[in-house]
Parts: structure tokens; C-alpha cells; sequence
């Protein structure tokens, strides 16, 4: 993710276009290391995003709207009274560093003209937002304040003058002549891998736009600079050359990179070698940067709310197999019930050859075809009809015992199927309605409580978004739909589903329902496949091969009363072995 100084070279340019003179109008603060200004100009208003995140640093504008806290944070209370209402004057990045100098035309406390400089730092773990008064450099407050404790550099501190970061030695790509950018360059060390040494010697440039800039020389990415001779330096020189004369004259375009899932996974300042691997999408840094961000913050919002969820089930999984091995213990040992009632039975058949104060007694086993000899151990205080009786009562005790740990065992196991399917649910979402669903489930299954209503307030209802099931074509047309949930498998297959659908899902293994609609026609073995793939694919096997998956007509399917969310029961099935493949089909929505 090279947010570099070449990024923000192009996103500085773009908003010295877009808003300078804009009024900012508000002030917000969404997170902790995060400031959102609402600026207007043109009768059009424009989110300016500045994140000091150590993860996701960056600078640009913003079509999304974030919830914002019920109080605002101190530092968001600070900056609107002294930043809103004032004006843009303009925007400014020294050299190709990843600092950018926000100015803005305000007032002071007693309403006299001022100037001052937001001024947000791009350096990793070291990201910051400043707001430093102007002319005389104080700084008035900081996102994140630190003294010499953690820098030797400098303090982050209101009343203390603002010192910028370090300036790095090296030279700027945009200005610099052939024979210093050789001579700089060929200074480095020799074993460093052309990518890093030009990201050593070039500022504003990142080790992931370096490796693109050697890839685009026709170099190996993976090629030292010891290895560099006269014809390396010159390809290097010629790819670089009008690339800087396009950002110059800022005619360069950011470049989004994405997965054939739609995912963006990499973005740089200019376009790089394609890979059919990944799609490639041109545009504004800003819009580049607002849709790459976006994308990742939403997947790590995805993916925190299913580790948590994840760590719900998981407890409750480890609870419930220490559970079951107790019930299987018991199960084992009440095991011994018909031995108990052999020698009852034993017992009574010979009680006249028994005496009181027996300590045992050796019996032949009528119930084997050999009659091999039992010994029967007796209690010699009571009396041989009190000892039949007593194995009588052991046994009656140690079969009830069993059908009761039995019936426990087989619930815990239909238990833990389910929470598995569970898993396979979370695994398969795609976003945060998808989560939502899950948690309502099992917020509804007693896994997740409640939050507590204070006391004179009423519970809010719950708003319910309708989240539609995944819907495919299959190769010849047929509609197949996907439940991504335990909700939507029972929608689907209990509500959607017309008789004569076809109803599939992997064998024995947790995963989807998926149904093909056939409006009464015949499906093809191709489509068949298609859809098996499907199933194979939404399931806990999605990483296996010939994995087999069963199907039915959708008739033939029920649900058993009281059975948890997704539990089915069918009959007449068939089975065929598939490969997963989410690409078996054309998908229509999601």
C-alpha cells in the first residue's frame, strides 16, 4: 500500500484544484487517530479524510459517510474551534515528503484574522495530525502528543514550536539530472536489491513503486545492484523519465489494482506491468485512495466481527466437547448394565444353592452356548434373595443412566453439527448484514445475551435488513440460488423453493442450501454440476477436491419440528463428487 510521497504529490495537486477557498464547516472525529472536515465550495460540499493510523495513514477525499461518537473527542472540540469557518488558503507538501500542510485562513480568540496549518504526517507508527499557528510555528495541539521520551527529535506538545520530521537524503525523482541519479544510485550497497536501493535514493517513492518501476524497465524484480551495468542504468533512466514528466505537468493517473473477486489489493501513483491475474483501474489519487481504503477498512471490520463471533462459537464448542466426553464416559460405564443383569438373573435361578454370609459364587452361564463357569461376587451381610435383588436395582439404575447419558451425548453432538455449520456460515460471509444475520441467530439460540435495557427505557425494535441469497445462471440458464446462513437455508429451502426445485448440499459436511429453479423443465447434468460445485464451494470443504454432494428434489426435504436453524432431513437423494468452484457460474447479485 505505498501511500508515498508520489501518492501524495498527486493527491495534493488534485485538491489544490477541487478546494482551495472552500469554508470548512465542520469538524468530526470518527476514531481515534481519525479527522473528517466538511468543506464547502461551489455550492458542493467535500470530505476531506486525515488518518494518523500506524496501519492505514493517509490523506484524501471521501464519498463515505462514518458514524460519528455521541460526544465528540477533545482534539475534534479543539480543532473546530479554532479551524471552523475559516478558509482554505492552500495545500503544500515539502518536496516529495509525506507531510502535508494544510493552510487555513481563520480567526483568532478575539476575532482578529489568523493564519493556520493543519498539518497531517504520513510515517507509519509515527503518523500524525497537527495543528500548528502561524507565523510564528507554535504548535496548538496534537492528535497524538509525545515529548523527548519517546523522540530525540522533537516534542509533539501545545506551546512547544512545530520541528518538522527529518529530512531524508535523497534525491527528488522529479528534478533530478541522469549522471546524479547514477552516481547516487551506484553509491548505495552493492547486495541491496535494485528496488531498495532506488527507494534509498529516490524521495516520495516506496519499495512497492520502486520493484513496479523495475518491472516496467524490463528488469528482474528480483535483481541486485552489483548486477546493474551500463545498459540497467540506462533502460532504469528512459521508463522513469516520462513518467516524471507526466507527473510534472500532473498528467499521471493512480492506478487501483484488484483481485477477479473485486477486491482492491494494491494502488500506485502510475500505471505498472499488468498481470492477468488482477484488474487494473485508472483514476484521480483521491477516488483511487477513497475506494481502496473503503474496501480494506471494510473487510477488517469483517473480519473483527467474525473473529468475534468466531470466539463465541469457539468457546462454546470447546464447553460442549468436554461436555460430550463426560456423557460418553458415563455411557461407557453404565456400559456394564447387562453384565448386572446376568448376575441378577443368575442369582435367582440358583438361589437355593446360596447361604447367607457368601462371600461369592461360581455359577454356569446358561445364556452361553459353552456354559462356561461365572463367578458372582456376593455381599455376605444380606441374604441371596436381597443380593439378586441388589444386582437387579444396579442394573435397572446403570441402563437408565445410559439411555439418559445416551439421549444427552446424541443432543450434544446435534449441538455441536450445528455450531459447526455455524462456523461454516461465518466463513462464508461476505460483509458486515451478512454478520448481522449470524449474531441475530444466535443471539436468538441463547449463544449471544442481550444487552441490558436501562431501567425507564423501553428496547429499541430491531431493524431487520431483507439480505437476499447469492443468485448464479448456470451455463444453460437456470436460476441457482445460495443461502450464505442458517436464516437464509431456511428461507430458501422452506419458502423460496418450489417442489419440483432441485435441492443440493454437501454430504455429511456443514454448508449451504443451494436450489436450482427449474420451473418444471429438466435440468441438465452440466447445470447439475455447475450447481454441486456451488454447494461444495459454500461449504466447510471448499478446500478439497471430489467432494460429494447430495441432491434431491426439494419435495423430498423437511424440517423436523424443534430443530435448530438449518437442520433438514431427506430422502431419495443422489450424489455426485465435485471440485468447488465459485466460478462454475455466472453470478448476478450478491
Amino acid at each position: 500500500m505505498p501511500f508515498d510521497g508520489l501518492f501524495l504529490y498527486h493527491v495534493c495537486h488534485e485538491l489544490n484544484a477541487q478546494l482551495l477557498q472552500g469554508r470548512i464547516e465542520r469538524i468530526y472525529q470518527p476514531a481515534r487517530e481519525e479527522i473528517v472536515l466538511i468543506i464547502s465550495k461551489s455550492r458542493g460540499k467535500y470530505r476531506l479524510l486525515l488518518n494518523a493510523n500506524a496501519q492505514n495513514a493517509r490523506v484524501h477525499l471521501t464519498e463515505q459517510s462514518t458514524p460519528n461518537p455521541a460526544s465528540p473527542p477533545m482534539f475534534c472540540m479543539f480543532l473546530r474551534k479554532h479551524l471552523e469557518g475559516g478558509r482554505i488558503s492552500g495545500f503544500y507538501q515539502p518536496g516529495l515528503d509525506r507531510v502535508l500542510d494544510i493552510r487555513v485562513d481563520c480567526r483568532d480568540e478575539l476575532g482578529r484574522p489568523a493564519e493556520k496549518s493543519l498539518i497531517c504526517e504520513i510515517m507509519g507508527r509515527h503518523s500524525n495530525i497537527i495543528l500548528v499557528s502561524q507565523p510564528d510555528n507554535t504548535i496548538l495541539d496534537g492528535i497524538r502528543r509525545y515529548g523527548h521520551a519517546v523522540s530525540r527529535h522533537r516534542e509533539v506538545l501545545p506551546g512547544e514550536p512545530y520541528i518538522p520530521p527529518p529530512e531524508p537524503q535523497k534525491a527528488n525523482p522529479l528534478t533530478v539530472l541522469e549522471d546524479d541519479f547514477r552516481e547516487t544510485l551506484m553509491s548505495g550497497q552493492l547486495d541491496d536489491n535494485l528496488a531498495v536501493a532506488l527507494q534509498k535514493t529516490l524521495d516520495g517513492l516506496s519499495i512497492p513503486t520502486c520493484r513496479e518501476l523495475v518491472k516496467l524497465s524490463g528488469l528482474s524484480s528480483d535483481i541486485l545492484l552489483d548486477h546493474c551495468g551500463e545498459h540497467e542504468l540506462r533502460m532504469l533512466w528512459q521508463t522513469w523519465q516520462p513518467l516524471a514528466s507526466d507527473a510534472r505537468e500532473h498528467q499521471l493517473q493512480a492506478l487501483l489494482v484488484g483481485n477477479h473477486q473485486g477486491e482492491p489489493v494494491e494502488f500506485f501513483p502510475f500505471p505498472v506491468v499488468e498481470d492477468e491475474k488482477f484488474t487494473y483501474t485508472t483514476g484521480p489519487a483521491n477516488a483511487i485512495a477513497d475506494e481502496f481504503f473503503t474496501r480494506k477498512q471494510d473487510r477488517e471490520a469483517v473480519n473483527k466481527q467474525r473473529n468475534l463471533l468466531l470466539g463465541v462459537i469457539n468457546k462454546e464448542v470447546k464447553r460442549l466437547n468436554k461436555k460430550l466426553a463426560l456423557q460418553k464416559k458415563s455411557v461407557a460405564e453404565a456400559g456394564e448394565a447387562e453384565r448386572l443383569r446376568l448376575y441378577g438373573e443368575l442369582l435367582t435361578a440358583n438361589i437355593y444353592r446360596m447361604e447367607r454370609g457368601m462371600h461369592e459364587i461360581e455359577l454356569e452361564n446358561y445364556y452361553d452356548p459353552e456354559a462356561k463357569p461365572v463367578i458372582v461376587p456376593l455381599n455376605n451381610s444380606l441374604t441371596p434373595s436381597e443380593n439378586a435383588q441388589h444386582y437387579f436395582n444396579k442394573y435397572n439404575k446403570a441402563n437408565n443412566t445410559k439411555k439418559a447419558a445416551g439421549e444427552m451425548a446424541r443432543l450434544s453432538e446435534e449441538e455441536l453439527e450445528y455450531l459447526e455449520g455455524v462456523k461454516t456460515s461465518l466463513e462464508i460471509a461476505e460483509n458486515m448484514d451478512d454478520l448481522a444475520e449470524i449474531h441475530r441467530e444466535l443471539t436468538k439460540q441463547g449463544y449471544i445475551k442481550k444487552p441490558p435495557v436501562r431501567p425507564g427505557k423501553k428496547r429499541e425494535k430491531e431493524t431487520k435488513k431483507q439480505i437476499k441469497p447469492l443468485q448464479y445462471v448456470s451455463s444453460e440458464g437456470f436460476t441457482v440460488l445460495v443461502g450464505k446462513n442458517n436464516h437464509q437455508n431456511d428461507t430458501l429451502t422452506l419458502k423460496t423453493a418450489e417442489d419440483s426445485d432441485i435441492w443440493l448440499h454437501t454430504c455429511k459436511i456443514p454448508g449451504s442450501h443451494v436450489i436450482i429453479r427449474t420451473a418444471g423443465r429438466e435440468v441438465p447434468e452440466k447445470t447439475l454440476l455447475e450447481a454441486a460445485a456451488l454447494a461444495a464451494y459454500y461449504s466447510r470443504a471448499r478446500e478439497s477436491s471430489k467432494v460429494p454432494v447430495d441432491y434431491t428434489l426439494r419435495k423430498y426435504v423437511k424440517k423436523p419440528n424443534g430443530a435448530k436453524p438449518g437442520y433438514v432431513i431427506y430422502e431419495k437423494q443422489k450424489t455426485v463428487y465435485v471440485d468447488p468452484r465459485p466460478d462454475a457460474m455466472r453470478q448476478v447479485n450478491s
